[in-house]
């Protein structure tokens, strides 16, 4: 009894000083982050994405691995993910969010700067992202773009769009999102590519602007070329789905901030680690636009940028 009673006094002394029993000691929080590149766009998104963690959490030690295409260079990050024991896993890009998703199902996922998360499988919803991920997407609300084209094409009615079965759910929403602001989106689904053309034709005969979505298996090299100039020829607003088809002779289109993407993901990454359940956190998307315009797709079909959109413009392709 004296000596269980010595023991609690010792105990109380240690509390009263100000110091905590050893099992009540936080540990670290270490973090595993897959990239497949140092492209500036990852660059980016994971420097804003640290100094989130970093703000929570400035005991956090990140462990970083490179995932490569062939995989049997990546058994070692298995095999070494098995001894860092991370509390989670940290994604830039669809190439290893999708090696971290078939590898680690037990291991909480938080992806960032990934276009289409429920059209690349990675997700059920938005809204409900369910398993084990959640996280940043490069989703720009299909109801903004909408608005940014109004702005642009007065009296604008209804919109042209190409799509492969790849984007056939986008289409859909899209579909709905178009009718509730008032206006028709006229969708052409393209099964071969040699139909572009055909289809072009009918955009530009029934639709009053051209809206594209970034589908691989439409959008080759080749077939962009042909859509951006027989686009100009017929004198149809398009609106690109990056800025490099803008260079290249779309008349607009919306970038992103990736390091802004960065924080959204970082945001989460810290309700993870505070215990929330990533299948049940939203994925983002694009809160942090930059505007980018052709100057001469403009004039030479005769559309006027606005005033208020020339001055906020990140580029202005000449």
């Amino acid at each position: 009894m004296a000596l269980c009673r010595l023991r609690q006094l010792v105990v109380a002394a240690i509390l009263v000083a100000g110091f905590v029993m050893p099992e009540t000691v936080a540990a670290g929080t270490d973090i595993a982050v897959f990239i497949r590149d140092s492209l500036t766009s990852t660059t980016r998104t994971l420097r804003g994405a640290k100094k989130v963690i970093k703000r929570e959490h400035p005991d956090v030690v990140f462990h970083s691995f490179l995932i490569h295409n062939e995989s049997d260079r990546n058994l070692d990050v298995v095999d070494s993910l098995a001894k860092v024991k991370p509390r989670l896993i940290l994604t830039v890009g669809s190439a290893a969010t999708e090696f971290a998703q078939s590898n680690f199902q037990n291991i909480p996922i938080v992806f960032a700067a990934v276009k289409y998360p429920v059209l690349s499988g990675f997700v059920e919803s938005m809204a409900r992202p369910g398993s084990n991920s959640t996280g940043a997407s490069l989703n720009i609300p299909i109801d903004v773009q909408f608005r940014y084209l109004g702005e642009i094409v007065p009296d604008l009615k209804r919109i042209g769009v190409f799509y492969t079965d790849n984007t056939a759910g986008l289409i859909t929403q899209a579909k709905i999102v178009a009718k509730s602001v008032g206006k028709e989106l006229v969708a052409i689904k393209i099964d071969d590519i040699k139909d572009v053309p055909q289809a072009l034709d009918s955009l530009a005969a029934t639709a009053q602007a051209i809206w594209t979505v970034a589908d691989p298996k439409l959008f080759d090299p080749r077939s962009t070329r042909y859509v951006l100039l027989n686009a100009l020829r017929k004198g149809i607003p398009l609106m690109g789905f990056s800025r490099h088809i803008v260079e290249s002779g779309a008349l607009f289109a919306l970038d992103f901030d990736y390091k802004a993407i960065g924080v959204q993901a970082g945001g989460i990454v810290n309700r993870v680690v505070a215990g929330a359940d990533p299948g049940s956190i939203p994925v983002t998307m694009v809160d942090a636009l930059w505007f980018h315009y052709n100057e001469k797709t403009a004039e030479r079909i005769d559309v006027k940028i606005p005033d208020e959109l020339v001055a906020v413009a990140k580029e202005v392709y000449r």
